[in-house]
């Protein structure tokens, strides 16, 4: 029997940027509004570079984060490549945490365009609490984010994809079969483009076919823990808290592709991506002014299972150039001879280090 949610007095905020690193280029160059804008790499469509985000426009002709640059100039001829700035991405991201913070302390950081927040002990009704966490984003960067107001944070991160961009969104428990089961078992974060197409074999498309599902059956195609936690999660079932002040054991920035990438035919767009989560992965470290001993990648492949790498290091360090060396080394330690649905780099053994605080600005 599945345990019941435990949605007593909870109400959990998910604020996610609007496809955060365009919007931020958008700010400098205002004549791309409305135009079909991706960004990735040196922002050049020759190069063997994958894109990290695209704007609506640019999502409209099928381009995603992930896809190589190349394929994204195929997609959509008018398209603008523009390079990542992680230095802006990170200015705008302190800023909108520190807007957000002066509504509700109590959050978690989930990385440099979400945050959780926990409004249980608001008094203060749900839309209210939305829009002034909206407003004040707005009013300190000018950009515009998505919240989903929930009892947990399963339903509140699928609640403020619901009404992108620029939207607010709210789900209570009663409304789980109405509102959430409908909706497409991909909605729910952790089912990829892979988990997505053996469950379709299998005839479940949707949430709520998901929840229907016969335990054996999907024990039988996704094993014990993974067929467990499907069942859960399509019932709304996620007790995990909003953790705020902890002290992190690691650092990891991840992506899982829409399109599985075979080594034979994309190691070049492989290394440039591993590339790109190790600056993203330098960047959290910096933010938070710690310093990594030990650097490596995890790889899941087409038939889901998972290999790492690691390597130590001499000294903690958040250097851009050290933490993407020290990535691309393990991944040259991996003989690759399966297609790649998810790519990550992880930082951990990590020290505070005051030395690195000057990076943070």
């Amino acid at each position: 029997m599945l345990q019941a949610p435990a949605f007593q007095n909870r109400r959990i905020a998910h604020v996610d940027m609007d496809a955060f690193y365009a919007s931020v280029e958008l700010l400098r160059r205002p004549d791309l509004k409305d135009r079909p804008v991706a960004i990735g790499g040196h922002g050049n469509p020759d190069s063997r570079g994958v894109v990290t985000t695209a704007t609506y426009a640019a999502r409209k002709y099928g381009i995603r984060s992930g896809m190589p640059l190349r394929k994204a100039a195929q997609l959509c001829r008018d398209c603008v490549f523009l390079p990542v700035d992680f230095d802006s991405y990170r200015h705008y991201s302190r800023r909108f945490k520190a807007a957000l913070a002066a509504v509700e302390p109590h959050m978690e950081d989930r990385g440099i365009d979400e945050v959780y927040v926990d409004l249980s002990a608001r008094s203060e009704d749900s839309v209210s609490l939305g829009m002034a966490m909206k407003k004040s984003i707005f009013e300190a960067t000018a950009l515009t984010c998505s919240v989903g107001i929930a009892p947990n944070k399963l339903l509140a991160k699928i609640s403020s994809d619901l009404d992108k961009p620029d939207g607010l969104s709210l789900i209570t428990a009663d409304e789980v079969q109405s509102r959430i089961w409908p909706l497409a078992a991909s909605r729910i974060n952790g089912i990829g483009p892979k988990a997505s197409e053996r469950l379709q074999g299998i005839g479940i498309e949707t949430i709520g076919q998901l929840a229907a599902a016969s335990p054996s059956l999907l024990q039988k195609h996704f094993g014990t823990t993974y067929s467990r936690w499907l069942l859960l999660v399509s019932h709304g079932i996620d007790n995990r808290p909003v953790i705020t002040e902890s002290e992190p054991k690691s650092r990891s920035r991840e992506t899982t592709f829409e399109q599985d990438l075979h080594p034979r035919h994309d190691l070049v767009a492989i290394r440039s991506l591993v590339r790109e989560l190790a600056a993203q992965v330098a960047a959290d470290l910096a933010r938070g002014g710690y310093g990594a001993r030990t650097v490596g990648i995890k790889i899941r492949y087409d038939d889901f299972t998972r290999v790492t790498r690691d390597l130590s290091l001499s000294r903690p360090t958040s250097a851009p150039a050290e933490i993407q060396q020290a990535a691309l080394s393990c991944l040259e330690r991996l003989a690759m001879r399966r297609r790649i649905r998810l790519l990550g780099v992880k930082a951990s053994n990590l020290d505070r280090a005051s030395e690195l605080a000057p990076q943070l600005f």
